[in-house]
């Protein structure tokens, strides 16, 4: 199947409730078989264009748009199958609990035999790297081994379109790496039109023959060949928030290095994803102004040993202790804290900021820990307009959380972890989705904090981030075992 022509004229997107559209005035026309980089500022409504082109913005009920977007000439939800999306989520894509199956369930919409759809799966799964039996569960995958089912899954459908969304945000550098490969592998063999949001401008400037820059504003910012546009634009594009290899962000220059005072530390500790132990005697102390880092490929359990380190997940073994600064008189042992004890002591910020999200509205959602903690109107309104301005989310104060950019909803995440104002600091992936700026703000702002004493544990595949923050950093290697 060739490659699908993408046309947009005038076109723009406003949420349901939102003042501000999230992409406006937009003209541009993409050919058969082009690969198009799409570019731009946290906010400047990427995802939104993505997600119009794959047909699945919705009705009336969920936004209003304005001028013409088509797909081959025609409407793109009118065009069923003909384009392929991978979201910055990869949870909300994965459907059916055995990895054969939910790679399947696209080909069977699309009313593929039974056999070309088994092959189908077959091919998919070597492409992306994902070497799993058919039959194995999608609830023990990782965040970036979903991020390859759903992949997976969508280049199964073959599609004439493939949209991906951050699609290697959560990966490890040999995942990356496998991804990109797969995707070239595709586009080679079928010809299909490919647009690609991503940050890191580094990881696909050599697949892509174009880059389109939104405007913040609305509108096309710059739009061309790859080197001339991050080579003759890069600095104006680097200070809107594009990430331009050529203009990395500022780093922050740290004041203090870490204290000996202890906080938290674990003790011969293993901790598991349901039955599967993936990290055995873990030894860890972690001290006030010090910054760990845990990195590692996917699915070594990073994720899973921050939540254990935070009190949410039971050790499979050994132990997770709070020292008495920390403790102050709630006992030793986060795990058996009341959530009340938690919110002072320990925050926590998941990998998928949507798993945090609880209310409808972005100032609501950072006012319930402080609403908890019954901290006075006074206070909490001071404490909510900073952590808006410091993480330009004070223009989307009144929206609602689950219409925000993949980058809002991580550093609205951040900011409920930092309204009840911890001392320790557990973060899955916390730069995930950031523009250059506000990766530098994000980054900035826990600088300060580990100055002022604060201890943060970290699981990142963002290695400017480990070099800009980290005192110390634990690689993790797969040790997996099947508990009894």
């Amino acid at each position: 199947m060739p490659g699908a022509r993408i046309s947009a004229r005038g076109w723009g997107w406003r949420h349901a409730g939102r003042d501000d559209w999230a992409v406006r005035d937009l003209d541009l026309a993409i050919e058969p078989g082009e690969r198009v980089l799409l570019l731009g500022a946290s906010g400047a409504g990427k995802s939104t264009v993505i997600h119009g082109l794959a047909g699945v913005l919705g009705g009336d009920e969920e936004g209003e748009s304005t001028g013409e977007l088509t797909l081959d000439g025609d409407h793109p939800a009118s065009r069923r199958g003909r384009a392929g999306l991978v979201l910055q989520d990869p949870d909300s894509q994965v459907i059916l609990a055995r990895v054969g199956d939910d790679v399947a369930f696209g080909c069977e919409n699309l009313g593929v035999s039974r056999e070309e759809t088994w092959r189908r799966v077959r091919d998919a799964l070597a492409i992306v790297g994902l070497d799993l039996p058919l039959d194995h569960s999608t609830e023990a995958l990782s965040g970036g081994q979903k991020q390859r089912l759903a992949l997976a899954g969508v280049l199964a459908m073959r599609p004439g379109l493939l949209l991906l969304d951050e699609p290697t945000a959560n990966l490890d550098p040999e995942g990356v790496r496998e991804v990109v490969d797969a995707t070239r592998r595709v586009l080679d063999e079928t010809g299909a039109t490919l647009v690609v949001v991503e940050h890191r401008v580094e990881v696909w400037r050599e697949l892509v023959d174009r880059v389109i820059v939104l405007g913040a504003d609305g509108g096309v910012l710059a739009d061309g060949d790859p080197a001339r546009v991050l080579t003759d634009e890069g600095e104006s594009l680097a200070a809107s928030g594009v990430w331009v290899p050529s203009h990395p962000p500022r780093t922050p220059v740290r004041r203090e290095r870490g204290s000996d005072e202890s906080l938290v530390s674990a003790e011969r500790l293993s901790v598991a994803r349901g039955k599967r132990v993936v990290q055995q005697g873990v030894d860890l102390t972690v001290g006030a102004g010090q910054a760990i880092a845990l990195t590692g490929a996917n699915g070594v359990g990073k994720s899973t040993l921050v939540l254990t380190l935070a009190g949410l997940l039971a050790p499979a073994a050994g132990r997770v202790l709070a020292h008495p600064v920390l403790k102050g008189g709630v006992g030793d042992a986060p795990l058996r804290w009341r959530s009340r004890d938690l919110l002072t002591r320990i925050g926590t910020v998941f990998q998928d900021p949507e798993h945090q999200l609880l209310t409808g509205r972005v100032r609501d959602e950072l006012a319930i820990g402080l609403r908890a903690l019954k901290v006075g109107r006074a206070e909490q309104e001071a404490r909510i307009d900073e952590l808006l301005q410091r993480l330009r989310l004070a223009h989307l104060a009144d929206a609602n959380p689950f219409t925000l950019s993949g980058g809002e909803k991580r550093r609205l995440s951040v900011a409920t972890m930092l309204a009840t104002r911890p001392p320790v600091l557990m973060l899955d992936e916390p730069t995930f989705g950031q523009d250059s700026r506000t990766w530098e703000e994000l980054v900035a702002m826990l600088a300060s904090l580990l100055d002022d004493g604060n201890a943060i544990v970290m699981a990142t595949h963002d290695e400017r981030l480990v070099d800009a923050l980290a005192t110390s950093t634990l690689r993790l290697q797969p040790r997996a075992e099947v508990l009894a």
